[in-house]
């Protein structure tokens, strides 16, 4: 085709028509009354199409870097935030191992009980809620926590859920004097309540005043119909001191709390509780008794004195 006058405007023309399909096309979607032609056009000048492309692509995927790189910056970026923060409340490897060890700790003792749990951090002390043992952790309304569920660790029971934030909870610790559980001695099932002691032995009255008692005998939680608020099962502590009955209806004997309330890090809400009561084996094996060492005492006999029995005397 020659250079001409009316050649421009055909072309200009075409290019009209064009943009006026296009729009039509875009605008009707799956029905769009261009779609017959479209496809007859794909299949003239679809190899025509394709060489195009080859040509115009660089261009555009240079184009489409340009404006990813900014998007790619700001996501290294923010994953570079995430991680510093992440690295900060781990702490030091040290720290960080040992966490790991009370986390492990924590969850094969939830697996022998059957407890869903859900593992929380320890954040802050109860100073605001005066002179009672608790702490704070950092899980809420928003993680499935309810006022009364059972909290716990991989040592043994830690408290109850006493309030309830979207975000955190406040912890009441077994140790303290306003706290009660329904306990369950190991082997003999004799019930009883303990009571906390602050920094002394739990205090637990047994129900029956004649119960055999000895020191070494350890305690688990009772539990409830309704599990709340204290699953069976959990490790409450050892037996320290029997009190002697004095012939009344119960029995005062004191206990060692499994857990260490004043070193609290991990800990794990207990937001389903067992089919079954797990009974005794939350607890771990029980100590072998050290047997006591047999002296066996070997005497050699001495030589005998001259004119001692049995021995010729000289004349």
């Amino acid at each position: 085709m020659r250079d001409t006058r009316e050649s421009r405007l055909l072309l200009v023309l075409l290019i009209a028509i064009a943009f006026a399909l296009i729009t039509v096309d875009i605008r009707g979607g799956q029905d769009s009354p261009v779609d017959g032609a479209r496809k007859a056009a794909a299949t003239v000048f679809g190899p025509v199409e394709n060489g195009v492309s080859t040509a115009v692509n660089p261009v555009g995927n240079a184009i489409g870097a340009v404006r990813d790189s900014g998007e790619r910056h700001n996501r290294i970026a923010q994953l570079e935030r995430d991680n510093a923060a992440l690295k900060a409340k781990l702490g030091s490897d040290d720290r960080n191992r040992s966490r790991v060890r009370q986390l492990d700790t924590m969850l094969k003792t939830a697996g022998a009980g059957q407890y869903g749990i859900k593992g929380a951090e320890v954040i802050g002390i109860g100073a605001a809620q005066g002179f009672s043992w608790t702490v704070t952790i950092d899980a809420g309304a928003k993680d499935g926590i309810k006022r009364d569920m059972t909290v716990l660790n991989g040592d043994g029971l830690v408290g109850r859920i006493t309030t309830v934030g979207p975000s955190t909870s406040t912890v009441l610790l077994a140790n303290d004097p306003d706290f009660t559980v329904g306990t369950r001695m190991e082997k003999t099932d004799e019930l009883g309540f303990a009571s906390g002691g602050g920094d002394r032995p739990l205090r637990v009255q047994l129900l029956n005043g004649k119960a055999k008692v000895e020191k070494g005998d350890r305690l688990v939680t009772f539990g409830s119909e309704a599990d709340k608020p204290f699953v069976p099962g959990v490790p409450v502590g050892i037996v320290t001191r029997v009190d002697p009955s004095g012939g009344d209806l119960t029995r005062t004997i004191y206990v060692q709390p499994f857990v260490g309330f004043t070193k609290l890090d991990i800990v794990g809400v207990v937001v389903e509780a067992p089919r079954e009561d797990p009974r005794d084996a939350v607890l771990p094996p029980a100590p072998k008794a050290t047997p006591t060492p047999t002296v066996t005492v070997t005497v050699t006999p001495s030589a005998q004195a001259p004119g001692q029995a049995g021995q010729p005397q000289e004349q």
